[in-house]
């Protein structure tokens, strides 16, 4: 894992009714122990930023940076006292989505499991909706 970038997989779920909530994102508490104990040690940061890029063989994949600020178009998610900042460009991507962090003996990583997505690839890296 580098400095300033955390991996993450994406999961399709079954369709579900997306509900209104307060936050675009939801977080686990599994998801926000991590976050707090990935900024903790990183006083100059203020949370987490989800972005969304072109990759792989099925279109987008999300991307994790700490940051120092909140952009102007940023939807901002306060969960238990953390922090995650959305770009503009993916939030739509992720509506009705939770952020949970999952630690297997292969892998610890961030899963979105977002009920929007229509396909992934293989590895579960990309998606399309």
């Amino acid at each position: 894992m580098s400095a300033s970038m955390v991996r993450a997989t994406v999961r399709a779920v079954s369709r579900r009714k997306i509900l209104a909530t307060r936050a675009a994102l939801t977080l686990t508490p599994s998801a926000v122990n991590m976050i707090r104990t990935l900024l903790q040690d990183k006083p100059e940061y203020i949370g987490l930023k989800v972005g969304v890029r072109t990759r792989g063989c099925n279109g987008l994949t999300y991307t994790l940076d700490y940051t120092k600020e909140k952009e102007k178009s940023d939807e901002e998610v306060v969960q238990d006292g953390v922090r995650v900042f959305i770009e503009k460009k993916a939030q739509l991507t992720l509506l009705g989505t939770e952020m949970d962090f999952v630690e297997t003996k292969l892998s610890s990583e961030f899963v979105f499991n977002n009920p929007n997505i229509k396909g992934t690839c293989g590895c579960g890296e990309s998606f399309n909706i």
